[in-house]
Formats: structure tokens, sequence, C-alpha cells
């Protein structure tokens, strides 16, 4: 079994493939993690994974820059329906687009767009104006840093890849957020002055805003969960 991570310029790809290599030894599975820049490679893959940091639109620029990456992935995922998992901004390149400076395109995998996170003041009466990014001690900030505890949703409660999980402790690093046009797309949610989407998915597509590799038991039980998912 081959698990292939996307190198397209953007995202933690060592520290992602470090934590596949630790959840497969812990969880006995022997395939190989690899990271490639090559669509021959991807299209032959058992597992898929689209790591992402930084800008929405600086991402999607970067996977369109990989000659042939778009349509090994539309192979691979859509077509043979091979196990894909999207991390942080490969989770929001999902959407059909992105509004972070300006509107780009994403994948169009599953409904929805990608816009700036505006978390209400949590101690404010209902109704009160949202807020941005603030210095003060009463507020909340942006970006949404740091552990967040899941609730699981809809078919998220029985999700063979979020099942097991110890959703505490989970690190999350954005100031854009997933809004989709589907409710039932929705399978994991967090607090943050207001819901945000945590997971979406559909089939055999998983997508977390959060970074398994980061969220230490909790990620490695997430990852160990794919590498055995039969969707």
């Amino acid at each position: 079994m081959k698990l292939v991570i996307i190198n397209y310029g953007s995202g933690n790809l060592r520290s992602v493939a470090k934590a596949f290599e630790r959840a497969g030894a812990d969880s006995g599975w022997r395939g190989q993690v690899s990271v490639s820049d090559d669509p021959a490679t991807v299209q032959g893959a058992d597992y898929i994974v689209l790591p992402g940091v930084g800008a929405f639109g600086d991402c999607a620029r970067g996977l369109q820059a990989v000659a042939g990456m778009h349509d090994a992935l539309r192979d691979a995922v859509r077509e043979k329906r091979r196990p894909f998992l999207g991390i942080c901004v490969g989770m929001q390149l999902m959407a059909d687009r992105g509004l972070e400076h300006g509107v780009h395109q994403g994948l169009g995998w599953i409904e929805g767009e990608v816009r700036a996170m505006t978390p209400g003041n949590p101690d404010m009466p209902e109704g009160s104006p949202k807020v941005r990014g603030t210095n003060s001690g009463d507020q909340l900030k942006i970006p949404h840093m740091g552990w967040n505890t899941l609730a699981l949703q809809g078919s998220g409660v029985s999700h063979p890849v979020l099942s097991g999980m110890d959703a505490r402790d989970c690190y999350f690093l954005h100031s854009y957020q997933f809004i989709a046009s589907h409710p039932g797309d929705v399978l994991a949610a967090t607090e943050y002055g207001g819901q945000v989407v945590a997971a979406i998915g559909r089939g055999n597509m998983l997508g977390v805003q959060f970074h398994p590799e980061k969220s230490q038991a909790p990620g490695l039980q997430l990852l160990a969960n794919f590498l055995r998912w039969k969707p």
C-alpha cells in the first residue's frame, strides 16, 4: 500500500510524512509513505494527502502550476475513488472558491466557499457587532491559533476516520473558514466565537481544518484511522 503526500510548494510536508510514518508503525500498517510532485505517482497511490499552509490563492496557484496534477487528482480521487485527506488549506481547496485577497477557484469537490473568520466576542450580548483580531484580552483574536475541541456532528459521529479520537486537543492555525453549501458535508465543528467547520467529507474524500501532525494523540489516531479506511 502506498500513501502519497502531494508536494506543490505548500505545507509542512516532512512533519506530515513523519506523523503518518509513526501512526502507521503504531497501528501495524505496513505501507509506504512518500512525498511527491509527480502526477503519475499520485495516480498510482492507494491513499492521497493534500496538505496546505498559507493563503488560499497561493496554494491554488501552486497546485495548478504542477503540470498534470489536477488531472491526476481528478482521476485518482474522483474516478478511482482513492481515500483522500485534505489538511488545513488542503481542506479549503476542496471548496468551489476561496475569498482570500480576491476570488480564487478551488477544486470544486465539495460545494462551498472559504471566507474570512469574524468571530464574535463571547462576552458580548447576542446581536453585537462581530470583531476581528485585537490585542484586547477579552476578545477573540485572528488567526484562530492553538488547541481546540471538536464536536462531531451528522455522519461525522460514525465516520471511521474520526472514531476513537479524544478530540479535546486538536491544533488549529487559520484565519479563513470553510462555509459548506450542504450541512450534511460537515462532519465536525469547533467553537471560536461561533461554530467553525473543523472537518468536511463526502464519500472517499475527507478534509480537516486542524493539523493532525501537530495534534499529538488525537492527530495520530486520525492518521491511523485514515490508513485503515476503506470507503
